[in-house]
């Protein structure tokens, strides 16, 4: 049996992957904040969920290995950013994505 590696164009595994990133609210919550900040976030990001501090914990490991936010330490903290070249390459990629969709689609009724 084939992983989902193997089976699938290495383009839409990736890019698959970095939609699962996207595809809880939370995550999002955290990327809004992170984005209305003007510097990076160490302890604050708790502070605005609903969640325990390892559930945000958990949620930026997820965004983090996405490589949609960076991480720096300060003594024992972690401070959190928006990696704003990787964000703006995901909005291209899921642009282009929907748009040859979209394409595709054209003229088609079931």
């Amino acid at each position: 049996m084939l992983t989902k590696a193997q089976a699938f164009d290495p383009g839409l595994v990736e890019l698959a992957d970095l939609a699962k990133a996207l595809s809880h609210p939370a995550r999002l919550a955290i990327l809004e904040f992170l984005a209305s900040q003007d510097t990076c976030i160490c302890g604050e990001i708790v502070e605005q969920l609903p969640l325990a501090q390892a559930t945000v914990s958990r949620h930026l490991k997820v965004l983090r290995e996405a490589g949609l936010i960076s991480v720096t330490q300060k003594g024992v903290s972690s401070c959190y950013c928006i990696d704003g070249a990787a964000v703006s390459g995901l909005r291209s990629r899921l642009d282009a994505f929907f748009r040859a969709v979209e394409e595709g689609a054209v003229g088609i009724s079931c």
